[in-house]
């Protein structure tokens, strides 16, 4: 049975690009997107049994941060920093983490990364699958 993922990202593109390659990873299912913290925080009541949020850090409405402050309140989820400023090492990464976030990766080439498959697919594949396995 594949692990349900819930999308949190502002660019369309990026989240289609994440779909995708999602759907390339037999253990994993997308079950929701959405554009920002706050509508994702509506969506957790009405979906059911998410198992992991891939989220960015920088949107519109509510940031992925302050969407942090939120989630653990309401979800079990384990939560993913994908974002092009949560670099390794990064304050971003650092404020992430202590605020709740199971892992960070970076977007390889900024805020739409056309190219996520091909230059971070392995870290992310490994990660989501590490984050739903713990």
């Amino acid at each position: 049975m594949p692990y349900n993922v819930m999308i949190v990202d502002d660019a369309a593109m990026m989240r289609l690009y994440i779909a995708s390659f999602i759907k390339t990873l037999p253990d994993f299912k997308v079950v929701a997107q959405a554009a920002n913290g706050q509508e994702a925080l509506d969506k957790l009541s009405t979906v059911q049994d998410v198992d992991l949020i891939l989220l960015d850090i920088e949107m519109p409405v509510m940031d992925g941060l302050e969407f942090l402050r939120h989630a653990k309140l309401k979800t079990r989820a384990k939560i993913c920093m994908l974002s092009s400023v949560a670099v390794s090492g990064s304050a971003h990464a650092a404020k992430a983490r202590e605020l709740g976030a199971d892992g960070v990766v970076a977007k390889p080439s900024g805020t739409v990364s056309h190219d996520l498959e091909e230059k971070t697919g392995d870290e992310l594949a490994r990660t989501m699958r590490s984050l739903c396995a713990a």
